[in-house]
């Protein structure tokens, strides 16, 4: 069977999704090795820098929150704990919608894929930008949770066809600079754009943004290699009944592979901790400056902004690590990072406040190791899912992170409305101490290539 062959034969596991959606047909295979090579060269770099430039824009439209919600509950009079109850509700539907949408992914057009939900956020935005009561602030931010679930399962699915298993880790540390540029650089403009032109700006200038970008991925994005006449990359090659599978067959790779692996569930589980203390960090972050540290709201979405660049730091060397010390392993790193981070909450929380530098480093080195296991928790499951199920595992492990909303919005914004930030501390301890103890759990789990 060709590789054209193939392709269209695997069409009709796809007959369900849109038109638009479903992954295109192979093109012509390209036979000379020389040519190989300088496509791969040339698309490699480009898949890298739009999912990644794509993704950063997801939090243009998803993060621009934390900075314009001091400014919203003093003018409109909302209380944390409402507006702590949206930031929950937006979390829950945002990690079930990235694990549908992962299975859907898996099965779908990146491109296409990723455009459109770009393009959805940027529509909420400037509904929610048009609201003015807590009834629709909740209902067009859990409809914003649901389209950005899309945003990262097209790039698990990208990555995991363009790049080899053996260098994922990297390659995924670079993909996660995402997080740092879309979130710190939404914290920057959205602190220039709260103070002159008021909150509602903040929703109306990323849409604008995302719209544009939006555009972009569309002209410059590629499915999969063989869509553009390439081989599958080394080490991702599928067997020919794997090419021809049907939706049936899917379903029990995905039981088998996914569900059944206590790993695969013991790492979603530590996700949850994970990303309690980064949300806890990045949403309540400009709040918890300003009243606990004395900080006005334009330098505290600074400071913030310095917690996502030093975690870009992070993602980049437990990526380097894991590849080039620990061979693939990446629990043994997350397990540090999270002793680490629980160390520096309660530097943080301890130091006076007048030590303006020193908080801004302990800040700082939160971000550090807290991204670290973030990132990690997508190479772990990745590796072991196959690129066959690459999104749907991730998308299992982002239920688990953004239910931790439920703890990092609505139970953080109760605990401090009711006891102030000194018990909200305390948590966030406990938070990383049991986080770092389910990594201890998985450390038997061991990356392995994509071909059984």
């Amino acid at each position: 069977m060709s590789q054209t062959d193939s392709l269209l034969a695997g069409q009709e596991g796809h007959h369900w999704l849109p038109r638009f959606l479903r992954p295109p047909t192979a093109a012509e295979p390209i036979r000379e090795p020389e040519m190989v090579a300088e496509r791969y060269a040339h698309f490699r770099p480009r898949v890298l820098f739009w999912s990644t430039a794509g993704y950063a824009t997801f939090y243009f439209v998803r993060k621009n929150l934390p900075v314009a919600m001091p400014v919203m509950m003093q003018l409109l009079g909302l209380s944390k704990t409402a507006m702590g109850l949206v930031i929950t509700l937006h979390g829950v539907t945002y990690g079930v919608s990235k694990f549908l949408n992962g299975i859907v992914a898996d099965r779908a057009n990146a491109r296409c894929f990723m455009a459109v939900a770009l393009i959805a956020a940027a529509l909420v935005n400037f509904c929610f930008g048009f609201s003015s009561t807590i009834v629709f602030f909740g209902l067009f931010w859990v409809l914003n949770g649901w389209v950005q679930g899309m945003g990262y399962p097209p790039c698990a699915r990208l990555l995991s066809h363009w790049f080899s298993p053996k260098e994922l880790a990297t390659k995924m540390s670079y993909w996660n600079a995402s997080h740092a540029f879309g979130g710190g650089g939404i914290l920057i403009l959205c602190g220039y754009l709260v103070v002159h032109f008021g909150w509602r700006s903040c929703f109306y200038v990323p849409a604008v943004i995302a719209l544009a970008i939006a555009g972009l991925l569309l002209a410059n994005l590629r499915d999969t290699p063989e869509s553009v006449g390439l081989p599958p990359v080394e080490g991702t090659k599928l067997t020919r009944h794997d090419e021809v599978e049907s939706a049936v067959e899917f379903k029990q790779f995905l039981w088998e592979r996914v569900f059944c692996d206590k790993y695969i569930w013991l790492v979603s589980a530590a996700n949850f901790f994970v990303y309690t203390i980064r949300f806890a960090a990045y949403d309540w972050g400009p709040t918890l400056l300003k009243e606990t540290k004395g900080i006005e709201i334009e330098h505290a979405a600074w400071m913030v902004a310095g917690f996502e660049f030093a975690g870009l730091g992070g993602m980049l060397l437990t990526g380097w690590l894991t590849d080039r010390v620990f061979k693939g392993r990446a629990v043994p790193l997350s397990l540090i990072c999270m002793i680490l981070c629980g160390v520096s909450i309660f530097l943080f929380w301890k130091l006076p406040p007048h030590h303006m530098i020193l908080n801004e480093a302990l800040l700082c080195s939160i971000g550090f190791f807290v991204y670290g296991p973030q990132a990690l928790v997508a190479v772990v499951v990745v590796n072991l899912a196959t690129k066959r199920a690459a999104a749907t595992a991730v998308g299992l492990t982002s239920i688990f992170g953004y239910a931790s909303t439920v703890l990092s919005g609505y139970g953080l914004g109760w605990l401090v409305q009711n006891y102030g930030w000194p018990p909200a501390f305390a948590c966030l301890i406990g938070v990383a101490a049991i986080g770092a103890f389910l990594f201890a759990l998985a450390l038997p789990a061991k990356a392995h290539g994509y071909a059984d």
